[in-house]
């Protein structure tokens, strides 16, 4: 009888296998995750392992494995190094994903400019010939011999190419573009996606190198393809910013080696990605002078404090329903946070529109940033601009309490670095910060103490 092929159906979200579609996965209880992929039925099921293989495959105790930080290799860009952990762990599987157009194919090439100098770097592209990316290393200067391009798909290949080569760095640009002849889906289908990162991670650990992938967003934000991506790498980083904007934002959702709240701010400019070292000077600039609605509040992305500016316009709704917008925060938040101030204050704000925006088009959701909003929004409606030299921060309650923040002498001692005079904070975070000279520190209990700088 000739070897048929028959339907399986994947789950996207977890990878979890079904005889037919089903509209919630049992596994992980996703709503309409569930897509067909043809498999050949001609597999063996009663395998054997060869006595070679059982021989080779001896366990070892703990104590005779030597690990050290040592073997990290660095890259020379620190915003990435510091993303991370320190550098790039021998062995390690790296996902890199983000939008299209958003600089991950320029993040890799300078990360391969940088290393060619002393090491051997194989670049594997999918979508690009060697002419293009020949025309973009162009634009970022010189490059090491020791860079080697090879323009492929087929999974046989590379991992033939990559076994003769034995490069000290590769990168994979892109995943959903490599194709294996043993699953017989398309390209970027889950099962292809699954066996190709299934390869490249057995090359990484096997042979010691460290493999970068480049993966494809969905329109949610998430990588393509089955979740269970995600869980086989080693690190998940995405590529965040606005593309209508230069900055960039390099975010590590999951590390292995390191902490998953650190990031990178880099600058797109003509000869590439320039990395930007002081976040905060940058995310001020243009500032605008003795205006309403605007005030700098603080917020911890890591261990790395960022000053930004929150910027709110209220006025008068000319319709029944007033507008609500928010930009670069939580637009839910914004409503509760107006809410308070209309119960624990007495402002009318229900009768009015509210646009409240991050400048500069960077995302923050952390709570600290609560009293810059409510400040900015007394400030507006009022119509009383803050003193520029004032900094606040502090998470607001629904009784209008102000709550203590995590790291707050961190967050006062970047404040007094970029020269503000006057820091408002949560009473109970003042004690933390009393060694701290130079910069007065005002301590508030509910939303209507801070009220006294607007």
């Amino acid at each position: 009888m000739a070897k048929g092929s028959k339907s399986i159906f994947f789950c996207q979200n977890c990878g979890h296998e079904e005889a037919k579609w089903l509209g919630q996965c049992p596994a992980c209880g996703e709503w309409n995750s569930f897509v067909e992929e043809k498999i050949g039925t001609g597999i063996s099921k009663g395998s054997t392992v060869s006595a070679r293989t059982v021989r080779d495959a001896a366990p070892v105790s703990l104590s005779k494995v030597s690990a050290s930080d040592d073997v990290r290799i660095e890259t020379e860009i620190r915003e990435l190094d510091r993303v991370l952990g320190g550098g790039i762990v021998p062995g390690s599987l790296v996902l890199v994903g983000g939008d299209p157009g958003i600089g991950k194919s320029t993040l890799l090439l300078q990360v391969c400019q940088r290393l060619a100098k002393m090491k051997k770097i194989l670049y594997i592209s999918g979508e690009e010939s060697q002419t293009q990316i020949k025309l973009r290393a162009n634009r970022m200067g010189e490059f090491a011999e020791n860079l080697l391009l090879l323009c492929e798909t087929n999974l046989g290949i590379i991992r033939a190419v990559i076994e003769k080569e034995t490069p000290e760095l590769v990168i994979i640009d892109s995943i959903q573009t490599m194709y294996s002849e043993e699953v017989t889906s398309a390209p970027g289908s889950v099962s292809q996606v699954r066996e190709s990162t299934n390869v490249f991670m057995q090359l990484a650990k096997g042979l010691c190198i460290p493999i970068f992938i480049v993966g494809h967003v969905t329109k949610e934000g998430t990588v393509a393809g089955p979740r269970v991506l995600e869980h086989m790498v080693d690190t998940v980083l995405y590529f965040e910013g606005d593309r209508h904007a230069s900055y960039r934002i390099l975010r590590a959702v999951k590390n292995r080696f390191g902490s998953t709240n650190e990031i990178g701010v880099f600058e797109m400019r003509q000869e590439g990605l320039k990395e930007v070292e002081n976040p905060s000077e940058y995310m001020l600039s243009g500032k605008p002078e003795n205006a309403s609605g605007s005030v700098v509040a603080c917020s911890m992305e890591g261990t790395r404090p960022i000053l930004i500016e929150i910027q709110a316009l209220v006025c008068k709704s000319n319709f029944g329903m007033p507008r609500r917008t928010a930009a670069g925060c939580d637009y839910n938040r914004g409503n509760l946070l107006m809410a308070v101030l209309e119960k624990r204050i007495g402002l009318p704000l229900s009768n009015y529109d509210a646009y409240v925006n991050i400048a500069g088009g960077i995302r923050m959701n952390e709570p600290a940033i609560d009293l810059g909003i409510v400040m900015a929004l007394v400030s507006s409606y009022k119509n009383r601009p803050i003193d520029e030299k004032v900094i606040v921060f502090g998470e607001v309650g629904l009784s209008g309490e102000v709550r203590a923040v995590n790291m707050p002498e961190q967050r006062v001692a970047e404040a007094k670095k970029l020269g503000f005079e006057t820091c408002v904070l949560p009473c109970v975070s003042q004690k933390m910060v009393k060694g701290i000279k130079g910069i007065k520190i005002v301590g508030v209990t509910t939303i209507s103490d801070a009220m006294d700088f607007i």
